[in-house]
């Protein structure tokens, strides 16, 4: 039997069944960097040190990335997007601390000179942890 080329209904759902599969390659294949300073923290490596801005973001109780590594003087922004303060505070050092940040609101703080690896919390939330790797 001839294989013939589907009309109507059908052909439309063709036609989106292929640019669902070439936007999941095209995004699969994608690194997630964007290639300038900046960007969202999420998107990078998480073993590559940063040299531009870099995101921290509160929601749901939880530091994301956890993990983070850093050149030494990074600036880390850190966006509260959760329903109740926190903080993101060093907890080796008094190194680095944004103090209260609201929720919606965001918060500045600049990585230590030195290498090292420095833990931190939430003051306020002490079970929510994170780690600063300097490099």
């Amino acid at each position: 039997m001839p294989f013939s080329f589907p009309t109507g209904r059908a052909r439309f759902a063709v036609a989106v069944a292929a640019c669902a599969l070439a936007l999941t390659t095209l995004v699969g294949c994608s690194d997630g960097e964007d290639g300038g300073e900046g960007g969202d923290s999420a998107t990078k490596s998480a073993t590559r040190p940063s040299t531009g801005g870099t995101r921290v973001t509160i929601d749901n109780f939880t530091f994301r990335p956890a993990s983070l590594t850093v050149a030494p003087g990074a600036r880390i922004t850190v966006v509260n997007d959760d329903s109740t303060t926190h903080t993101l505070t060093a907890t080796k050092g008094a190194s680095f601390d944004t103090g209260d940040i609201a929720p919606g609101k965001s918060a500045t703080v600049t990585a230590p000179a030195k290498a090292g690896e420095f833990p931190w919390d939430c003051t306020i939330h002490p079970f929510m942890k994170g780690t600063l790797t300097v490099r």
